[in-house]
């Protein structure tokens, strides 16, 4: 399983945010078995580190054959974000395609400790 890596945040001391858009998602309905597509969106201010890219690409597609429903995948997403991050703040979106003439879209919210 592809585990996240992180960097040294390298202005700890200044407040910005960094986001980072993953249009390629896809992950399993686990009812029906039918593949899932979605974009998920992650903006955080860092505290003392930074999420390395292509890390989080990588597992991010661990989830290609996941069975697990979308406001799971994205507080799950959220959850294993800020635990190797603990930033400042995070939000992490999932926003899913069209199944049956209905989408979604999922905010979670991270505010710090």
């Amino acid at each position: 399983m592809a585990e996240l890596e992180t960097f040294p945040n390298p202005r700890p001391e200044r407040d910005y945010e960094i986001e980072i858009v993953q249009p390629e998602f896809t992950s399993v309905c686990p009812v029906t078995g039918h593949p899932d597509f979605g974009t998920i969106h992650v903006s955080y201010v860092p505290g003392e580190l930074c999420v390395e890219l292509k890390s989080f690409k990588l597992w991010l597609q661990t989830y290609r054959n996941k069975g697990i429903f979308y406001e799971a995948a994205t507080n799950e997403i959220l959850d294993t974000l800020v635990a190797a991050l603990a930033p400042r703040s995070m939000t992490v979106t999932g926003e899913f395609s069209a199944r049956g003439g209905v989408s979604t879209t999922i905010h979670c919210r991270h505010d710090g400790e």
